[in-house]
């Protein structure tokens, strides 16, 4: 028996939609990735970009549980010495909700060039309308 290995022409591509109201981050996350990826499919191929595209609407109301809105913080270093700088959450979510999304997605895809075609399929708005309406995209639910 041959083992199946999808072709970069043969892969098909559809648009998702997920409302992320009331949903955790970390599991919305896991599963936009997995649909990106293309593990959802019986085609996957680990070196080919087989995912969907995926957006993602109502990302300012989107829930961290516990008391992560004010603990979990968002770091970043700007390269010049003494440069760490820090945000939690909860600021994040005030003034860049999408922000919270992508990057909670962009760690969970692969660190390479493959990774960073995945994560260019994946569109975050902060409230429920978005610019896709001419693709069609499906309604996605976990």
């Amino acid at each position: 028996m041959k083992t199946y290995v999808a072709k970069a022409d043969q892969i098909e591509r559809k648009w998702f939609v997920v409302d992320a109201q009331g949903m955790k981050l970390g599991r919305l996350c896991t599963e936009v990735a997995t649909v990106l990826r293309g593990k959802h499919k019986p085609t996957y191929t680990p070196f080919l970009d087989c995912g969907d595209y995926v957006i993602v609407v109502n990302a300012e109301k989107v829930e961290l549980s516990g008391n992560k809105l004010d603990q979990k913080m968002y770091r970043y270093h700007t390269s010049y010495p003494g440069g760490l700088k820090e945000t939690s959450y909860r600021k994040l979510m005030s003034s860049k909700p999408e922000k919270a999304i992508e990057l909670a997605v962009r760690g969970m895809l692969p660190k390479n060039a493959l990774g960073r075609q995945m994560y260019r399929k994946l569109k975050v708005y902060a409230g429920p309308n978005h610019d896709h309406a001419a693709q069609k995209p499906e309604p996605l639910t976990f």
